[in-house]
């Protein structure tokens, strides 16, 4: 079996510390991510031998076992290795051992180490018979949700969002950016919140009682009275950047929509959608002697039928 030199694959050196290991695992991994490499089976691998390399240099007690075994073995240059030889066959009184592939992806010599239920590097070095796997899962993403409003989505606020980790749940405060878009994700690395994997939250925004999101639009509603759809008028509305006149014009109608050119939302990339306001035409609740005296004339005079 060939000894994997994960510092040689990195390129880093044997005293490199973790911000070092870092820096050249992400430049590398961008660097033959199987998304710009489409086909080239060569950079695939390569990707797969940097994420290797970095699952054992980047966890501290993987590094020190892994350094333990190279210096007691003096590998150099990739050389073969025979397992049997450090115990990996067979070890101790004649039992034989099974190396199961939980690294799913890594390779055997990754396996041999740091995949098995039974045995690991640990009993090369008088550690005694291992119960539990060192390599304790592959790293999982965390999916979860995040309700805002629809003013917090068009501002951008902050909000406190827990999740559950297992058995424990984790709470912490998550930056939502101005003119994000339901359905939309926020990734948080794992390493800034104390987790293996990374956690997505879909965003989803709640409703509105005053606007209705579609897409980048906005309806609205305004209420006028029956003098003003007959006559036209200008009103204020209200909308997500401040208010705004409108002005209605006359004869208009209930259910009618009024565009206003970019008044709607606006999203991350900065384009913005129209603000429809949609028109109820309403009566007043209470009527005056003299209104009332109006009402009736206007009822008298008037020929239209609009049952007809």
């Amino acid at each position: 079996m060939e000894y994997k030199d994960y510092y040689k694959i990195l390129g880093i050196d044997k005293n490199a510390d973790q911000k070092e290991i870092k820096k050249a695992y992400r430049k590398l991994a961008k660097k033959y991510h199987p998304d710009l490499n489409s086909g080239d089976k060569n950079a695939q691998e390569k990707f797969k031998d940097i994420n290797e390399a970095y699952e054992v240099l980047g966890d501290e007690q993987k590094r020190k076992k892994y350094d333990m075994f190279g210096g007691r073995g003096n590998f150099a240059n990739g050389q073969d290795f025979d397992p049997s030889q450090f115990g990996f066959d067979n070890f101790g009184n004649g039992r034989s051992y099974t190396y199961t592939t939980n690294g799913g992806d890594f390779s055997d010599f990754f396996n041999m180490f740091f995949g098995g239920e039974d045995f690991g590097i640990s009993d090369l070095f008088g550690g005694g018979r291992r119960r539990q796997s060192f390599y304790d899962k592959p790293k999982q993403n965390i999916e979860s949700e995040i309700n805002v409003s629809l003013r917090e989505a068009y501002d951008g606020t902050k909000k406190r969002v827990s999740f559950r980790v297992g058995n424990d749940t984790k709470t912490i405060s998550v930056n939502i950016p101005k003119g994000i878009l339901p359905g939309k994700k926020i990734k948080i690395r794992g390493d800034k919140i104390g987790t293996s994997g990374d956690l997505y939250l879909k965003v989803n925004i709640l409703e509105d009682r005053k606007f209705k999101l579609d897409g980048l639009d906005i309806t609205t509603k305004v209420k006028i009275l029956p003098w003003e759809a007959a006559f036209g008028s200008q009103v204020i509305v209200e909308t997500l950047s401040g208010k705004v006149k409108v002005k209605i014009p006359s004869g208009i109608e209930s259910g009618k929509k009024i565009r206003v050119p970019r008044s709607g939302y606006k999203d991350m990339k900065g384009n913005s959608g129209d603000l429809y306001i949609e028109i109820a035409i309403v009566n007043p609740p209470h009527l005056t002697k003299e209104e009332k005296e109006l009402y009736k004339k206007l009822r008298d005079i008037s020929n239209y039928n609009p049952r007809e």
